[in-house]
């Protein structure tokens, strides 16, 4: 029998989405706000899902708190209070749209996380747009 556990994280983070290959006037018609020469921030919403079996010695699918250490070290510490284009190593060279942001963490937290569960995050970059990783 499978269950599914959910830790929710959050971090601030400032980026500017931008295309090097494109003009001024391409940046801002394409990314609009967002191509803002001087950044902005969100403030992220990370849901983490772990399925997996429920351990018979422990009751758990997994120790939230694993989840939790796993989060803060991968994804907390490398981006929160951070500009994802400066700051970053991830997106140096990787356009920092919310959608580029959760397959890194997935990729983050995936390596981390024992294979016998399966992984399932959700990350809001604000209360109304919203991606998930994998579909």
């Amino acid at each position: 029998m499978k269950v599914a556990v959910i830790r929710k994280a959050h971090f601030n983070a400032a980026h500017k989405l931008w295309n090097d290959k494109w003009n001024v006037e391409k940046n801002k018609e394409i990314f609009g706000l967002c191509a803002n020469e001087h950044f902005h921030g969100h403030n992220y919403i990370l849901e983490v899902k772990v399925t997996g079996e429920i351990d018979p010695e422990t009751g758990y699918v997994i120790d939230l708190k694993i989840v939790k250490d796993i989060i803060k070290d991968e994804v907390e510490e490398r981006f929160d209070h951070k500009n994802l284009n400066l700051d970053t190593k991830e997106f140096k060279n990787l356009n920092p749209t919310a959608e580029n942001i959760i397959v890194v963490i997935y990729d983050l937290i995936r390596a981390k996380l024992d294979a016998k569960y399966d992984l399932h995050i959700k990350l809001y970059e604000t209360e109304k747009n919203i991606v998930e990783y994998p579909v």
